[in-house]
């Protein structure tokens, strides 16, 4: 007689698990209510009407814009909060991740005051003859300013796991720091990488409050899709939901593609080493040097 297989133990009581599912609902059915709500007859002339296609170009260009600037100034940010010594460096943490719980609002009024005619760099800014504030340079700057705090987070804990010892033997090795970096810490970091920039691309491409505040709402300029779907709620609330769904579908595509992918950063560094009894190599190298 066969036995039934045993269900493996989770050590996660009844009354957790319960909990569990009221949370699940609480994000869930939200989504379900707008699904519910979509006039499906006309669903697809809703969401290819002429300012919904600027919108949703717009805001493609603006996250992707936003989310390579964050790349490109999150990555030595991040090195640094991770690896660097140096004064009031806790202070500096909090400042970045501020925007994480700084109401949207208050960053588009702080890049204003910023970027504005009247900002702190407004006027060096229009001797150049360089206009930021309500542009479409306004919108990457404030979906800059709301996604790089998710960028800095996700690599600075890929930076933490994923530890120094490869540098140090790199080093040792006779590599400079930026042969180093180039060759051994953004293949350890690449993980880590892609999610917080596919985080990123996601904040931005729902960010509102402060692109309103800075940007203003400019048709196919500064509005992007969460603004067309506001302003279509006063007037077209069936274009509103229709648009809305447009954003969840985009925004539930990213998030699995950032964390649904198999490995990480645990499964990178091993593949670094050599095989059973031999010197540890690294990536790049040739002869016992890297170059």
């Amino acid at each position: 007689m066969k036995l039934p297989a045993r269900q493996p133990y989770t050590g996660i009581p009844r009354w957790v698990s319960g909990l569990a599912v009221l949370a699940a609902l609480v994000v869930i059915l939200p989504l379900i209510a707008i699904v519910a709500r979509v006039n499906w007859a006309n669903f697809i002339p809703l969401v290819t009407s002429e300012s919904a296609l600027d919108a949703l170009g717009l805001s493609l260009r603006t996250s992707a814009a936003s989310t390579l600037l964050c790349i490109v100034l999150g990555v030595p940010l991040a090195l640094v909060l991770a690896r660097g010594s140096f004064p009031f460096q806790r202070l500096l943490r909090s400042l970045v991740l501020l925007p994480l719980v700084l109401p949207p609002v208050v960053g588009g009024i702080a890049l204003l005051y910023t970027f504005g005619r009247q900002g702190l760099l407004g006027g060096a800014l229009q001797v150049l003859g360089i206009q930021i504030a309500f542009s479409t340079t306004a919108v990457v700057l404030a979906q800059t300013f709301v996604a790089l705090p998710f960028l800095v987070v996700s690599l600075e804990g890929a930076l933490r796991i994923g530890g120094q010892k490869y540098e140090a033997v790199a080093a040792t090795l006779g590599a400079p720091p930026g042969v180093v970096f180039r060759r051994v810490t953004l293949p350890l970091i690449l993980p880590g990488l892609a999610s917080g920039a596919v985080l990123s691309f996601a904040r931005s491409l729902g960010e509102f409050g402060a692109t309103l505040t800075f940007a203003g709402s400019l048709q196919g300029v500064t509005r992007t899709l969460p603004l067309e779907i506001y302003l279509q709620r006063e007037t077209d609330p069936d274009a509103a939901v229709a648009l809305s769904l447009v954003l969840v579908a985009v925004a539930v595509a990213v998030v699995a593609l950032a964390y649904g992918r198999p490995g990480g950063l645990q499964r990178q560094g091993p593949a670094l080493w050599g095989r059973s009894g031999q010197r540890p190599t690294t990536p790049g190298t040739a002869g016992g040097t890297v170059r």
